[in-house]
């Protein structure tokens, strides 16, 4: 199957459960249920079984990381730029707007697409940016959220940051995600093969996380959907969508990273932003509409412009 045909597989799956939502087919909590069996298990178990098997052996992870993190940086910086000079909003609605114009859907959209168009190799490069785009996106929204209280003037005593930072750290050393990346690590290290039951009952269940991944993702943006304040939207999805793509790409090529690497770098910056970006905007109890405005929209045109991106790189690395 081809580049294209296989993208606009990837996203009819997500059509199709956003049809089964919309038209009542399926309960919305079938939807939170499968997002909770990825999130708890099948992806962390997919993570965990490729950081023991999968061969890194000329990924490039620090040019990779320098291309995809110069473009959410700047991608962030824009976004917050934007929502803060063109639409008058506040600090705090900056950094809700530089996380929905730079964090990718790493999970629930990547790992399947990657899976899909590049196979467990382009996965295993995938898992490398996973590894830390999470801690650090989420680091730096509640440093840039907390400076951004006290700009606003709602500073809320000495010890804030302090008891926010901790609870960070909590509750990052509870998240699936970090555990299986971790635990893979830590096994792979002791140079020990996974007896060949566990493996295969990790790779059982780690090869659904893709279908349903996208099949959850589907019913959960039917769930979210969109109101009012669609023009600063527009703009950080278009921001998410062509500029961070645009960056990772040219300094990938600006430090000569390996063709493969280059291409899974930026695919995953032209990936919209995932529902983590509003869960933020939830926790800080502003942008809320921004943030699921954006996520949906840059979403729905990602059927596009992934396949754009994707086109881009194949002709420039090969």
């Amino acid at each position: 199957m081809g580049l294209v045909q296989t993208i606009i597989v990837v996203f009819g799956v997500i059509g199709v459960a956003y049809a089964a939502a919309h038209f009542k087919l399926l309960d919305e909590r079938v939807g939170d249920g499968l997002s909770e069996f990825v999130f708890m298990i099948a992806a962390p178990l997919l993570l965990f079984r490729t950081m023991v098997t999968a061969d890194f052996h000329g990924t490039a992870p620090w040019g990779l990381w320098i291309a995809y993190f110069t473009g959410l940086a700047l991608a962030w910086a824009l976004s917050d730029l934007a929502i803060k000079v063109i639409f008058k909003r506040d600090n705090r609605a900056g950094v809700v707007a530089g996380v929905s114009g730079a964090f990718s859907n790493l999970v629930f959209l990547g790992m399947p697409l990657m899976l899909s168009v590049y196979g467990q190799d382009g996965f295993a490069i995938l898992s490398l940016i996973v590894a830390v785009h999470m801690p650090s996106v989420m680091a730096a929204s509640i440093t840039l959220h907390e400076i951004a209280l006290r700009r606003d003037g709602v500073f809320e005593g000495e010890t804030r940051l302090g008891t926010v930072v901790a609870s960070f750290f909590k509750s990052l050393l509870r998240n699936p995600f970090v555990l299986g990346i971790l635990a893979g690590w830590l096994w792979r290290f002791t140079g020990l093969q996974l007896p060949v039951v566990v493996d295969s009952l990790v790779q059982l269940l780690g090869s659904v996380a893709g279908p349903v991944a996208l099949f959850a993702m589907g019913m959960g943006l039917k769930k979210f959907g969109t109101s009012g304040q669609l023009a600063p939207s527009l703009v950080i999805a278009g921001i998410k969508l062509f500029v961070m793509p645009a960056i990772v790409l040219a300094v990938a090529l600006l430090i000569g990273l390996t063709p493969f690497t280059a291409k899974i770098a930026v695919v995953s910056a032209a990936l919209p932003a995932g529902v983590n970006s509003y869960l933020i905007a939830t926790k800080f109890r502003t942008a809320e509409a921004l943030a699921s405005n954006s996520m949906v929209i840059a979403t729905a045109l990602s059927a596009v412009t992934v396949v754009f991106w994707a086109s881009v790189a194949v002709h420039l690395f090969g």
